[in-house]
């Protein structure tokens, strides 16, 4: 972990200046950092994922376009017999028919879980009647999941195969969806390294009305040896995609030593209030411990032990 380190201290450029001279963290950092939320995928790694977890964590598990959904399920059942608090990740195109969206609200239900996170996925081709993920949330909420929180996808950096209005249309109208049905809900950012795209993303919702709380999407610790084995287990053509559109994204993710989140984190802190970031969403791929290690890391330099989710 002495790549990591070597970021918190004595410091990278972007926590430069009166927090290096009072040998701390800011508190607006320390405050991102200690709700971070670990998002895991259903791997043959999982297990470990799980057991590297902090104890109480907010824990966000993917929808493999593999293994489907039922996986999903399973894990998230593991999370809360652990005293974890998982959020599922429905993928729309696994979804089978409008009667396995009854089947998901009810699963939902019964467990009593609080969150869960609607995305259109990466499968090919849809499993049933949901090309996307607007359709299937609004058959989800009709069936009464018993959720009180719904959160749904945002992508500062585009998508590679949807038109960049569409993007925006569907947007609003799932934000229209949730408020007209009395949900709350909130917007997890795609992974993104551009903070200008990121800035120029969320002042541009915050204008248009959109008013969600944002989850900002963000890489863990990640060495390059676990990158290269991700792509073909998440799926051929999902990470093919991901890498024509994301070269800049993908590079950062190689460097030497892997891949530090300080200086993104440190950047969005200080106006994590104006743009309404209430936590972040960290891309771990399953490598929990390493991302755990940061976290306690910036927590123990801001001079807090706190971790909320």
């Amino acid at each position: 972990m002495n790549h990591v380190l070597s970021k918190i201290w004595p410091f990278s450029p972007a926590v430069q200046g009166e927090d290096a001279k009072h040998g701390s963290m800011s508190p607006a950092m320390a405050r991102l950092a200690s709700n971070l939320h670990y998002e895991i995928i259903p791997l043959k790694t999982i297990d470990q994922a799980i057991a590297d977890l902090p104890a109480n964590s907010t824990v966000s598990v993917t929808c493999s376009p593999v293994k489907g959904i039922a996986a999903t399920q399973e894990i998230c059942e593991q999370l809360i017999e652990l005293g974890h608090r998982p959020v599922p990740h429905f993928a729309a195109r696994k979804v089978e028919s409008k009667e396995h969206a009854k089947t998901l609200a009810s699963w939902l239900r019964a467990r009593g879980l609080p969150e869960v996170f609607v995305i259109a996925g990466d499968a090919p081709e849809p499993a049933g009647p949901y090309e996307g993920a607007l359709s299937f949330l609004r058959d989800l909420i009709d069936a009464d999941p018993g959720v009180g929180k719904i959160g749904i996808t945002g992508y500062p950096d585009g998508h590679s195969l949807i038109n960049q209005a569409v993007i925006e249309e569907q947007l609003h109208a799932k934000n229209t969806l949730l408020r007209d049905a009395g949900l709350e809900g909130w917007i997890s950012t795609q992974m993104c390294f551009d903070e200008d795209a990121i800035r120029t993303w969320l002042q541009r919702i915050r204008q248009d009305g959109i008013d969600l709380p944002v989850r900002l999407g963000v890489p863990g610790v990640v060495d390059r040896a676990r990158l290269m084995t991700m792509g073909t287990r998440l799926g051929i053509g999902a990470s093919m995609r991901y890498l024509a559109k994301n070269r800049s994204t993908v590079m950062k993710l190689m460097a030497p030593g892997g891949y530090d989140p300080t200086d993104l984190v440190a950047s969005f802190s200080r106006e994590a209030d104006r743009f309404g970031i209430e936590a972040l969403h960290g891309f771990t791929f399953n490598a929990v411990a390493e991302t755990r290690a940061w976290q306690e890391a910036v927590l123990r330099t801001a001079g807090t032990s706190t971790v909320s989710g």
